[in-house]
């Protein structure tokens, strides 16, 4: 099954470099809240990451449902991301004590479940990473029916896929944890401010794209 590790490696590394707000805000996540928050926002994700991939695979009918409804997807997430990132450019206060801020939290119970709930609910509601899951699914769905055993490829494919992704966003965690403590509360405040736009940004970009492939198919 090396050709299955092969393509769930390259998928992987394909959903891990790609640009776009989920890797800004894991990056802002680890620096907020250091380590153990960073860890905890990932965790989130990666159970999000899961969700979509047993959905997708598990409920055919539902795959093709969606990529029916693509436009309503597209747009309803691109609204979430305009507004959390409307939030953090103008409504999130920075921080001033920075002593405090600098060290790693230590955090309640609660508060970590509250990060892995945001990460899950932010890359659930993630346009791309949705589109990124529904197609790849769709593709390996096809590519598995030609090989003798199908599931075994496809929990090969997802399963190496879903590692690597994992790796690379604790990766991100810790690279945000070495340039943490040179940060002051202002240029945090800078970087509230860049992800809101980077948020805004592909809220935008999303909505744009959706309507001129529409107005292309019609």
């Amino acid at each position: 099954m090396s050709a299955a590790i092969l393509k769930g490696f390259l998928l992987g590394l394909l959903l891990a470099v790609s640009v776009g707000p989920i890797i800004f805000a894991i990056i802002k996540q680890s620096i907020n809240h250091g380590h153990k928050g960073g860890f905890a926002f990932i965790a989130g994700i990666s159970a999000s990451d899961i969700t979509m991939v047993v959905v997708c695979n598990f409920f055919t009918a539902l795959i093709v449902s969606l990529l029916n409804h693509e436009k309503i997807i597209a747009i309803g997430g691109s609204i979430v991301l305009l507004i959390m990132g409307i939030y953090s450019l103008f409504f999130k206060k920075p921080a001033t004590n920075e002593p405090q801020h600098i060290k790693e939290k230590v955090f309640k119970k609660h508060e970590l479940l509250g990060l892995a709930l945001t990460g899950y609910l932010m890359n659930s509601l993630n346009p791309g990473g949705i589109f990124f899951w529904l197609a790849s699914s769709a593709a390996i769905l096809t590519d598995s029916k030609t090989i003798a055993h199908p599931l075994q490829y496809r929990i090969i494919v997802f399963g190496t896929c879903l590692v690597v992704v994992l790796a690379t966003d604790i990766a991100k965690v810790l690279l945000a944890g070495r340039i943490r403590s040179k940060l002051t509360p202002k240029l945090m405040h800078r970087m509230d401010q860049l992800l809101g736009l980077v948020l805004i940004g592909f809220g935008i970009a999303l909505i744009w794209g959706t309507m001129a492939f529409v107005d292309k198919l019609h």
